[in-house]
């Protein structure tokens, strides 16, 4: 196996990276409702990664999982959200993203854009969208390139903006 330091860094040029092996973020960092975002995430890609239906990964998510505890209900919910709503949410990311297709943005970048978009989108808790586009891109600085965070907090951004111009 390859020394996991020599390979190469995901970037914004789109190049393809093998998945070898997944590190957790930083649990002291996140909130409890933002590990229940990441667990979430985590079947988002892994079902992007496997080109697997998200509803069939979930399902076997919900029955056995690598993580020594359950999948959260919360986690769950996101993960339909996705799954309902996954051609709309790919839409507005395309539209708002600007130069950026998503087939050329870091996996782990669309998993966590995917699950954002659907919360803002389909699931808004009643503080607002901030606090939700904060924690997601504070799980993008734990989680993947040193460019995401802003990436994932524009994109996101740009997206409630105009779920509010139109709702």
């Amino acid at each position: 196996m390859q020394d996991p330091l020599s390979l190469p860094l995901p970037g914004r040029e789109g190049e393809e990276v093998e998945l070898l092996e997944t590190h957790p973020a930083n649990p002291k960092r996140l909130t409890s409702r933002s590990r229940e975002r990441v667990r979430a995430i985590d079947v988002v890609f892994e079902a992007d990664a496997r080109e697997r239906d998200l509803g069939d990964v979930l399902a076997e998510r919900r029955l056995r999982t690598a993580a020594q505890t359950a999948l959260p209900e919360r986690s769950a919910h996101l993960v339909e959200l996705v799954a309902a709503h996954r051609e709309e949410i790919d839409e507005q990311l395309s539209t708002h993203s600007r130069d950026w297709p998503l087939h050329r943005m870091p996996a782990v970048d669309r998993a966590i854009l995917r699950t954002g978009a659907a919360e803002i989108l389909h699931d808004t808790p009643a503080d607002g969208i901030g606090p939700v586009i904060g924690e997601y891109a504070t799980i993008a600085r734990e989680l993947s390139t040193e460019d995401s965070p802003r990436f994932v907090n524009g994109l996101l951004q740009r997206i409630g903006e105009m779920r509010d111009l139109l709702g």
